[in-house]
């Protein structure tokens, strides 16, 4: 009997699925834990194996393809069997998988597009790329380089252009051959997930008709460019980006492997990649390969000698001019300026600040960083801490959710991390179970892990808890608003030695404040409080932490 195969829930957001490679075709045969597809969902690309044996008889969702959890995305039997009933008879799937305009009728989210006029209109072998929802969080996504231009021949697994989202710039590549027809979002724009992106088919074919059939993405104001070899269109690039294009192509015309931030270093120094060769993967050019390069100095720029240097100008009246310039926001920027401003206005925010005496905590960090292959920071000590006083005060690791409070019985830990374009936060899983000195560890890979944007979103993702360090900027006291959907983020200040008055003696002593900022909604004051007199406890007696 056939079995129906729909399309797997891989992770708790996960809404839909993509098939970004199938390793069997119809007619094969199967065995139960072979590995069918792998499917792209919204964190990660996994491998899906088969829950039973037979043979293939149907492939409901080409490679490429994206359709929602549930949909059928295949049909195992005995060959030769008749599964004609199964595709007529309420399969979400098309039964046609070749099909681009049923594969969409497939899924309820495009069943209103595929029998619009825009829909019946797309040529045989035209395919349309939309802006793909790169992460769990992102609305829109923002084109920062365009590595192929229209008329350009583009391969399946081609890198079509780097993709601006709210945590990273990410390469998106093609799942279609064929020759590029139409750029909808120009570089340096942005667009919501869904919107045209650019349309791909065979050379000179006429795409008008797909794009005045109602597509919000492609206004008819825009001119639409028709590839052909003999004319190739010319994509537009703002004034702005030349100069980082001119870097992305070598001298023979190929495409320079290189990440956007080295791709960004390079255009601030004006260095040629092209001479470069890179370290990373496949040759690719990161950081730390411009590390210690410099622009050559331009043979045409000759020096004035003295004998021939100018007389000096009379003196003229000092004549100031005003100047503004307009920088467009960032994704990452506009998604914080989101994201913070629902924080600060739907959670009830209050908080608290209580002193700590770190000198025990300065002598034990000495201590422990004498032993080999040992580095313990404050703000490790300072994680720990928290990891701690979170399990005897499980009202601070909540979630507020309207009609119930979610406690979370396991510890993972937030750490804001400044990078270039603003803020991200990496998770320390289980901090509660991890040592000093692995604590230390995941921070630092993290940290520099997201400075050169190689996070995942997966590891950005599930925080409990979030930390806030600006005491190595000499910042002794400060607030945070919430990272939700934690209920509390904690402002940890620089350590500073003053006078303290002790057993009725003035002493010095290394003090440093900590202000925690609570959602009144799940944290009372008292609760709050208490949280931070155990977080006091721990940190000025650290043997405390390690028993």
């Amino acid at each position: 009997m056939a079995e129906v195969v729909n399309m797997p829930r891989l992770s708790d957001t996960m809404e839909e699925g993509t098939v970004a490679k199938w390793l069997k075709k119809v007619g094969d045969a199967i065995e139960e834990g072979d590995i069918l597809a792998e499917i792209e969902t919204d964190k990660a690309t996994m491998e899906f194996e088969s829950f039973y044996s037979g043979t293939l008889l149907h492939i409901g969702i080409p490679e490429g393809e994206g359709a929602p959890v549930d949909s059928l995305l295949a049909i195992i039997g005995e060959q030769g069997e008749d599964i004609s009933g199964l595709l007529s008879g309420g399969a979400s799937a098309p039964p046609t998988p070749a099909s681009t305009a049923e594969v969409a009728a497939a899924s309820p989210a495009t069943e209103e597009k595929a029998t619009t006029p825009a829909a019946t209109a797309i040529p045989e072998g035209v395919e349309i790329v939309t802006m793909p929802r790169l992460s769990d969080t992102m609305e829109e996504g923002t084109v920062a380089t365009w590595l192929k231009k229209v008329g350009d021949t583009v391969e399946e697994g081609d890198i079509l252009a780097e993709i601006e989202t709210d945590k990273a710039t990410m390469e998106f590549e093609s799942f279609y051959s064929g020759t590029l027809l139409h750029i909808g979002i120009q570089e340096g724009q942005s667009a919501p997930v869904d919107d045209v992106l650019a349309i791909i088919g065979p050379a000179g074919t006429d795409v008008s008709a797909v794009l005045s059939g109602g597509n919000s993405a492609a206004p008819a104001a825009q001119a639409v460019a028709s590839a052909s070899a003999a004319a190739p269109a010319a994509v537009s690039v703002p004034a702005e980006a030349s100069s980082q294009t001119v870097q992305t192509t070598s001298t023979s015309g190929g495409r320079v492997l290189a990440s956007p931030l080295a791709k960004r270093i390079a255009a601030e120094k004006g260095i040629d990649l092209s001479q470069l060769k890179g370290s990373g993967e496949n040759g690719r050019i990161i950081r730390r390969d411009l590390e210690g390069v410099t622009a050559s100095q331009p043979a045409s720029a000759p020096v004035p000698s003295a004998a021939t240097a100018p007389s000096a100008p009379a003196v003229q009246p000092l004549v100031g001019q005003e100047s503004v310039e307009s920088v467009k926001n960032s994704q990452m920027r506009k998604v914080i300026a989101k994201r913070l401003s629902e924080s600060k206005f739907t959670a009830p925010h209050y908080y608290l600040t209580i002193e700590v005496e770190m000198d025990e905590a300065k002598a034990a960090r000495s201590s422990m960083n004498e032993l080999p292959d040992t580095k313990v920071s404050f703000n490790d000590m300072v994680l720990k801490a928290c990891a701690m006083a979170l399990l005897k005060h499980k009202q601070v690791n909540t979630t507020w959710k309207d009609d119930h409070t979610l406690f979370n019985h396991h510890v993972h830990l937030g750490v804001a991390v400044a990078v270039e374009d603003g803020l991200v936060v990496p998770v320390i899983r289980h901090a509660d179970q991890l040592s000093l000195s692995n604590i230390g560890a995941q921070v630092k890979d993290m940290a520099g892990r997201a400075r050169t944007k190689k996070l995942t979103p997966a590891e950005m993702e599930g925080s409990t808890f979030t930390v806030s360090n600006l005491g190595m900027f000499g910042i002794e006291e400060f607030t945070s608003i919430i990272n939700q959907p934690n209920s509390a983020i904690l402002s940890v200040g620089a350590i500073v030695e003053k006078a303290v008055v002790r057993d009725g003696q003035i002493a010095i002593r290394s003090m440093m404040k900590l202000t925690l900022a609570c959602d009144h909604r799940t944290v009372d004051g008292a609760t709050g409080a208490q949280f931070l007199q155990t977080l006091k406890t721990y940190l000025e007696h650290p043997v405390t932490m390690l028993a």
